[in-house]
């Protein structure tokens, strides 16, 4: 047993769960437990986004798309930017338009209630099984430390995460991310330079070797309409134009995200904290791409072979190459990752239910039971999460299946939304048969076609706004404004 690493991630694991207990207030609003009252500082906002936004998929994820490709995943993270000018024009003045807790809010203001009970049911579905293949990603990294079944692993982080989660709201989650953040980039940054120390040749000898092998290759600008170009998922159009799409639903409709957005004190620091992500959010996909290609030339050089499957690459050479105490170090930062995402799921879970759907149902109740409310529906989310990760080992890849889960609805979400703000005439009626369409549409090109997952959200987005406004001519409706 290795007492020193072990002792470093349990002093980790025990510290940031007590810190974030510490946010608990003896009178907390649904202000308070939801939007953090509305008081956290934008760079702090911008750090939780990126952090929320991360998880444990990017951490053993990355390295494995680099050290068996390139830097082409680069090119997603640039539409990542664009769709940050979308959301800051489109979205974020709607959502800034009077005191709202969820994303869903905004759909019921505009169309009805049916909308916002769809919309929210969506994300509900949506979040849960893409969280449930992070919190996979989670018992691969505390296997290798423990040797742990899957089980005894995920419920050793589900259970401390839930414990502050449940105990803070959302000031516990926000401050907690950027403590995690800094932690899992910091560990990144000490792992870069002991691979590299690795390497005999140091620098010049990764350079050389990975440009021979094409790695640091980033842009992929072939173009031809043909099944195997909308097949290929890592090219500079599916990148740029598929990546803005997917952000502009997971960081524009998606409550996750858009919580934190609601958090901010005004619009202008909102959108600070956005377009401010976006920088860390490249930095930190860089750096773990660049760990990659380290590990790729270390592996090449000494002819070994690469663990299978390839997520648990970096996580495993950590443990077994990295002296001792520091990796332990670097292990509780990829574990602080995960922590960090899965609270941000847990409390936007809790949000969602509480306020789309228990409260409209009992309108005049208190603040104080809505509050014991969200802290139940935290702790039932959390056993759901469990469940889901479970089964999630048998999705594959858990950086890209994780996106490809999220692709499957966000489009229906961001079509909708986009009817909601772009159009005038579209009423509820036709916004639902736009939802019906996307789905069969988006549905039809996961199961029947080869189309790589970047370009789901564009398709599912398009059959969702155009079937939608289309059908605004046939139904003839009270607008809501």
């Amino acid at each position: 047993m290795r007492f020193l690493d072990l002792g470093v991630i349990l002093l980790y694991l025990l510290g940031v769960t007590w810190f974030g207990a510490r946010f608990r207030r003896e009178r907390q609003t649904l202000k308070d437990y939801f939007l953090g009252g509305r008081n956290a500082p934008w760079w702090a906002i911008s750090l939780s986004i990126v952090s929320a936004e991360t998880s444990t998929l990017t951490i053993v994820g990355t390295p494995a798309l680099a050290f068996g490709g390139n830097f082409a995943f680069l090119q997603v993270v640039m539409g990542y930017l664009l769709a940050r000018v979308v959301i800051s024009v489109i979205l974020l003045p709607q959502y800034f338009r009077g005191q709202m807790f969820t994303a869903y809010e905004l759909m019921q203001r505009r169309f009805g209630t049916r909308i916002r009970k769809v919309t929210a049911s969506t994300f509900l579905v949506t979040r849960a099984l893409a969280e449930g293949v992070r919190v996979f990603a989670i018992s691969i990294v505390i296997s290798i430390i423990l040797g742990t079944g899957e089980l005894a692993s995920i419920l050793v982080i589900v259970g401390l995460t839930l414990f502050y989660t449940f105990e803070g709201g959302m000031t516990a989650v926000i401050w907690t991310d950027v403590i995690q953040m800094g932690m899992y980039v910091g560990g990144a940054i000490l792992s870069f330079f002991i691979i590299l120390g690795k390497v005999p040749g140091g620098w010049t000898h990764v350079v050389e070797t990975a440009q021979a092998a094409h790695k640091f290759q980033v842009f992929d600008f072939s173009f031809a309409p043909t099944a195997a170009f909308f097949a290929k998922p890592y090219s500079f159009w599916a990148g740029v134009i598929g990546g803005c799409f997917l952000t502009s639903a997971s960081h524009g409709t998606d409550q996750l995200i858009v919580q934190r957005l609601l958090s901010a004190r005004t619009l202008g620091e909102s959108r600070l904290a956005l377009f401010s992500s976006w920088v860390v959010v490249f930095v930190q996909f860089t750096l773990f791409l660049m760990i990659g290609v380290l590990l790729w030339v270390y592996f090449q050089d000494l002819h070994l072979a690469a663990p299978k499957p390839l997520d648990r690459l970096y996580p495993r050479f950590v443990w077994e190459n990295v002296p001792r105490g520091l990796a332990g170090l670097i292990m509780a930062a990829i574990l602080a990752a995960a922590m960090a995402n899965l609270s941000a799921a847990l409390n936007s879970l809790a949000s969602t239910t509480v306020v789309d759907f228990l409260r409209p149902l009992l309108p005049n109740q208190s603040d104080e039971r809505s509050l014991w409310q969200a802290r139940i529906a935290t702790v039932v989310w959390g056993v759901v999460l469990v469940a889901i990760g479970l089964v999630a080992s048998h999705w594959g890849s858990v950086l890209e299946s994780g996106l490809s889960i999220a692709s499957v609805t966000l489009g229906i979400l961001l079509g909708v939304f986009l009817l909601g703000c772009l159009t005038k005439r579209t009423g509820e009626r036709a916004a639902i048969t736009g939802v019906l369409a996307g789905l069969a549409v988006i549905l039809y090109v996961k199961f029947a076609t080869t189309i790589a997952f970047t370009w789901w959200v564009l398709i599912g987005s398009s059959a969702t706004f155009i079937t939608g406004y289309l059908a605004s001519f046939v139904f003839r409706e009270t607008i809501h404004d």
